[in-house]
């Protein structure tokens, strides 16, 4: 009897320690996978504060929980079930689907570049209409569908060996931290000049705190779109870097990394930064160049269109405009009738 016991307790401590390395495992996998999906969480939390800074204080909070809430629904009910199929049956679309989203951040880093140059706000910052909150909530949903499949996407491409299992494991625990860093950190951001104006209404040094919390409030937003286009373009740079070359056209890789060894190999102690920023530099200049193109495209395509629908409206117009500039009057019914050949035909 003493002997099953022991026997039993030490399966439990296999058990228990293949549990913990599984955990262990599975930690690891999440950070290795989250860590590459750095520029889309950036954004995520630079873009987010937008949609409630219209509203009263004491409805931000709330509306933060309810876009927290759907942007987790996105990830478990619709884009994990979708990669998880992908990645099990046709795994070979990985690449090209990761490509077009590098594809899609390197456009949305271009065009906050573009939208700085040419003084557009390319997330509609500058538009104070007030939603009402089930029309906001869904317009931030929406939104974040998107930034969360290009996290989620990525995220896979990091533990695409790893088991079936294993992967649903790794890419659950990737999607809640991730839901509760970005919206924990939006919380605090929007919550920041609240806690300053109650702190400056004291006094001492804690008012002066809190003034300065206050007058930080636009430059962390300052700073966190900044970081936010800067981490798009070097994420999405990367990925088109490493996909071209999964997609057997290495001259690019190729050319980045002999440009990062020589970097590397010349610079001693320092080699390993080194070579990361060159690295990092590189990709991101080529998700400057991928976005750009696609901006010009999204732009020609536009006016394209809009010229299109613009010249049956002018040809309607002059059709129905006097050479001196005047429309004509159109004839009343009773005219019209008068000149209908059926109304002047004898009658009996």
């Amino acid at each position: 009897m003493a002997g099953g016991l022991v026997a039993l307790l030490d399966d439990v401590a296999v058990l228990a320690r293949a549990a913990a390395a599984s955990i262990d495992d599975i930690g690891a996998g999440a950070a290795k996978a989250g860590a590459k999906a750095a520029g889309v969480v950036v954004d995520d939390a630079a873009v987010t504060p937008q949609y409630v800074r219209s509203l009263a204080a004491e409805r931000e909070l709330p509306i933060i929980k309810r876009i927290a809430l759907g942007s987790l629904r996105n990830k478990f009910f619709i884009i994990l079930p979708a990669m998880l199929l992908l990645s099990q049956f046709v795994p070979w679309l990985l690449t090209p689907i990761l490509m077009l989203g590098g594809a899609y951040l390197c456009y949305e880093g271009a065009e906050k570049v573009w939208a700085k140059i040419s003084h557009h706000d390319a997330h509609g910052a500058g538009e104070e209409e007030v939603q009402d909150e089930t029309t906001l909530v869904s317009g931030a949903v929406r939104t974040d569908l998107i930034l969360s499949a290009e996290i989620m996407v990525i995220s896979l491409n990091e533990v695409i060996n790893e088991a079936f299992w294993s992967r649903l494991a790794i890419l659950a625990v990737v999607a809640v931290v991730i839901t509760v860093m970005v919206y924990g950190v939006v919380a605090l951001i929007v919550k920041m000049d609240d806690a300053g104006l109650r702190l400056s209404q004291r006094s001492g040094a804690v008012a002066t705190f809190g003034r300065g919390l206050v007058r930080a409030m636009p430059v962390v937003l300052t700073v966190l779109t900044v970081v936010g286009t800067a981490a798009m373009l070097w994420v999405g740079g990367h990925i088109l870097l490493l996909g071209t070359n999964e997609l057997n056209l290495h001259f690019l890789y190729e050319a980045v990394h002999h440009v990062e060894v020589a970097a590397h190999d010349s610079t001693g102690a320092l080699g390993g930064l080194v070579g990361w920023l060159v690295n990092t530099v590189a990709s991101a200049i080529l998700g400057l160049i991928v976005g750009a193109l696609v901006v010009l495209v999204v732009l020609v395509t536009t006016l394209t269109l809009h010229r299109r629908k613009s010249k049956p409206a002018a040809a309607t117009a002059a059709a129905t405009t006097r050479t001196d500039g005047t429309i004509p009057a159109q004839p009343s019914r009773a005219a019209q009738r008068r000149d209908d050949p059926a109304d002047r035909a004898p009658r009996g």
